[in-house]
This record gives C-alpha cells, structure tokens and sequence, in this order.
C-alpha cells in the first residue's frame, strides 16, 4: 500500500481548514496541518477535523512546509509520497488522487496539479496571479527547457526526492524552489490539470500589493540564481 502523507500550510484559514480536510481522499495516512501564526480558530477547526497540528511561528510559506517535513522526518515509518495542499479551500482536495496517479502509476518523480484555465473558475486567480505563473514559467522553459505551466502549490512528490532537494526558502520563493531543483537534478515531473476556485477569505500573498511584489521578487531572484549556476 503506498503511503502518502499532506502537509497543509494554514494561516488564518478557520473557515475553510475543515473542507480541505474532510475532502481528501481515504488513500492519505496522514494529514499535517501547520499553524503559521494563526490568531483564529484554525488550530481548533483543524483539530476537529482529524488532522495533526503543528505549530509553526516564524511566519512564512516555506517555514511552515520545513515544519511539515521536519515532523515527518522524525516518525518511524517513511512515507512514499508527500503532497503539499493550500489550506484556502481553492483546490480541490479530492482531486489529490490524480495527483499522484502519475507517481503511482508511471513512477514520476514529481506531479504538479496545473491550474489550467477552462478549469479556473472566473476570477480565482488574480492578474497579478497569471502574468507572475506566465513569467516564472517562460522563463524556466527559456533557461532550462522545461515544460511547467504553473507554479501551483497542490503538488506531490516521492518523499525521497524531496528529501534530496533540500529545500531552503522559507517565504515566498518555495514553489518555485521546488520546481528549479527538480529541474537541475533532472527529476522526472509532469502536470496533471486540475479544477480551481475562488478562495475562502483574502490571500495573504495575491491578496495585497505588498505581498504580490515579495512574492515576484522571491520567484525571480530564485530562477535568476539558478540560471547562471
């Protein structure tokens, strides 16, 4: 039986924890939900959902997932694979089993859910949002030949590889991160369509200018470093 664990990243995210939980698939041994500063009732929410609960307080994307694995890391059993989920509510958490087919079944390295847009619902992503995926991707395809989309964070990988990765950013860079290592190692990927829709709330990174340009910074300064490697 393949193993498969989540990390959920979750900051403020009370209202819409419990439908990410409750949505995934009976083929996930565990669910780890990582509280990132919360000051509402995510913790509870997520609790009563079933899923484990860390916490992590140094505020940011890639700090939280560090948290995530590093909890993984200590347990008995290793897991085969590692599926990454925003705890928004804008994916669609059922969907993890396509995911992750790829894997199962093609013996992929790594599986990224594309956030096509005759599956996006309208206005779920914002222009900010579509113009950064266009750039980060056009440029990955421009210095390392690569065939990404998106740079969406349902995502999974072979929990051996993503142990080789060694993964660094702790804000806004992770995904991207993610993407150009497995590039450089020469990992197998794919991407696998998935549906999407609005969030619940106001994202904290597309939400705000500040967070859109952090965010756009992160995302370029980590391909730019990695091209002239």
């Amino acid at each position: 039986m393949i193993h498969i664990k989540v990390i959920i990243p979750a900051f403020n995210e009370a209202d819409s924890i419990a439908h990410v939980i409750k949505e995934l698939p009976d083929t996930v041994s565990e669910v780890i939900v990582v509280n990132n500063n919360s000051t509402d009732e995510t913790v509870q929410n997520a609790q009563n959902a079933g899923a484990t609960v860390l916490t992590e307080n140094r505020k940011g994307y890639g700090y939280a997932c560090l948290c995530g694995m590093a909890y993984v890391a200590k347990q008995c059993e290793t897991p085969d694979i590692i599926v990454f989920i925003d705890g928004d509510y804008s994916d669609y958490p059922e969907e993890l089993s396509k995911i992750v087919a790829p894997i199962i079944d093609n013996d992929i390295d790594f599986a990224i859910g594309a956030r096509v847009k005759r599956l996006r619902e309208e206005g779920s992503m914002t222009p900010q949002q579509i113009f950064g995926n266009w750039l980060a991707t056009f440029l990955m395809k421009l210095f390392f030949r690569a065939t990404f989309t998106d740079l969406g964070p349902f995502r999974a990988i072979k929990y051996d590889k993503l142990l080789a990765l060694e993964m660094q950013d702790k804000t806004y860079g992770w995904t991207v991160e993610m993407q150009l290592k497995v590039l450089k190692k020469e990992f197998s990927y794919t991407e696998v369509p998935v549906r999407y829709k609005k969030r619940i709330g106001i994202s904290k990174v597309s939400g705000t200018v500040k967070g859109s340009i952090f965010a756009g910074i992160k995302i370029l300064g980590w391909i730019f470093k990695y091209s002239i490697k």
